[in-house]
């Protein structure tokens, strides 16, 4: 075998523009492999960063308590409700459940908050928005609120207020001002703007607002409990999982972002059928290229290989040769374009550097050790034809010509 080994080499060697040719094919093949498992892999981590990145991974939100029911006498079904209040659905014990959620392995974030609607008023001019309260100190627990902020602080003290750019400028606010919100339930407050952020979102830009969560329970008549839960995930792909661990453990219904999201689910497994069948016609072209030139190599040694058969050596032998080159083929042109492919991701920025407008190339997912160890097989592979044709070439033919 060290034999053998040492001929594969000398054939190698003795063609060397060739050779290098057959090398270079080989890396350009795996650079676009390698290229290509860093934009699907990076293209895919830059979408759910921006629908899911700042999003709750698992939510328990407050169910609404049917009213009680009585049937008259007549045989009539009656709903009683309370004139005059606004009922909110609340989980009552989220103190309680709270720390046993932030104990569950990957949950990275825990934000209770109370949740509702109103409106925001300055002077003359009123806008619906959406009311969130937040408990100070997690504002950027879930929203990377901190990392929105333009114009002051996303810090949520009592009678403070935070809301988006667009509604800022619908309602020519400035920091300091001094806004009315007046809850659904009725309750108003004076609220000073504290901070104004931009998320890119029009909508939420345009209507969210975030208050303390003392504000919000004075404005939603809640001493106690919160209206919703969100949760943070250290790998949003096990917020199935995560969210079946945190209902055995509290009871409580946790929804994972996966829920409903099936058209984002199906896109991205297109996306990644995309990338296979990419970088699978690149492996193909590969194999085709060695397998060629293999081909050619033993058309044109067959006087040497006759000889070789003539001085005893098995077809094992030959075709050990061919498998061999082939093999050294592969491994030459699967690390020289591996190495290729890193020298060329580099000056592109990581995944969380990722911003709009750039190529979302992720180093880290070139799948390396992938190319590679699918290049040599694949060289591998091609070179057994060549060398089965080699192996049964009749040495007083060959010798022959």
């Amino acid at each position: 075998m060290p034999y053998a080994l040492k001929i594969a080499l000398r054939y190698l060697t003795s063609s060397k523009a060739q050779t290098a040719l057959l090398v270079l094919g080989v890396a350009v093949g795996v650079f676009i492999f390698i290229f290509m498992s860093a934009l699907i892999g990076g293209l895919a981590e830059f979408i759910l960063a921006r629908t899911v990145g700042d999003l709750s991974h698992v939510t328990i939100e407050a169910e609404d308590t049917d009213p009680p029911i009585l049937i008259t006498p007549a045989g009539h079904v009656l709903a009683v409700t309370e004139r005059g209040r606004a009922r909110t659905a609340t989980l009552a014990e989220a103190a309680t459940f709270i720390p046993l959620i932030e104990d569950v392995p990957g949950v990275i974030a825990v934000s209770p908050q109370i949740t509702g609607a109103g409106f925001l008023t300055r002077g003359a001019q009123i806008a619906q928005v959406g009311v969130t309260g937040l408990e100070p100190g997690r504002e950027s627990a879930i929203l990377n609120l901190d990392g929105y902020m333009i114009e002051g602080s996303s810090r949520l003290g009592t009678g403070m207020v935070v809301l988006g750019q667009r509604l800022a400028d619908d309602l020519s606010l400035r920091l300091g001002q001094t806004l009315r919100l007046e809850a659904s339930t009725g309750v108003a407050s004076l609220l000073t703007l504290g901070g104004i952020y931009k998320t890119g979102n029009g909508r939420m830009d345009g209507n969210s607002i975030f208050v303390s969560l003392s504000t919000a329970r004075t404005l939603f008549m809640m001493p106690q409990g919160v209206t919703r839960i969100e949760i943070k995930l250290s790998d949003l792909n096990a917020a199935d999982a995560t969210a079946l661990r945190i209902r055995a453990l509290t009871g409580l219904d946790a929804v994972p972002w996966t829920e409903g999201a099936e058209q984002l689910m199906e896109a991205l497994r297109a996306q990644a059928q995309t990338g296979y069948f990419l970088k699978t016609f690149a492996l193909i072209t590969i194999v085709i290229g060695v397998a060629s030139a293999l081909l050619l190599s033993t058309y044109r040694r067959r006087p040497e290989i006759g000889i070789m058969r003539a001085m005893g050596a098995g077809r094992a032998f030959v075709v050990f040769v061919f498998v061999a080159q082939g093999g050294l083929i592969g491994l030459l042109g699967g690390v020289s374009g591996a190495v290729l492919g890193y020298l060329a991701l580099l000056p592109f920025p990581t995944r969380e550097a990722f911003r709009p407008g750039s190529l979302p190339l992720d180093i880290t997912q070139g799948s390396y050790g992938l190319a590679i160890t699918l290049t040599v097989i694949g060289a591998i592979l091609a070179s057994i034809l060549p060398a089965r044709s080699a192996a049964r070439v009749d040495p007083v033919t060959a010798i022959g010509q």
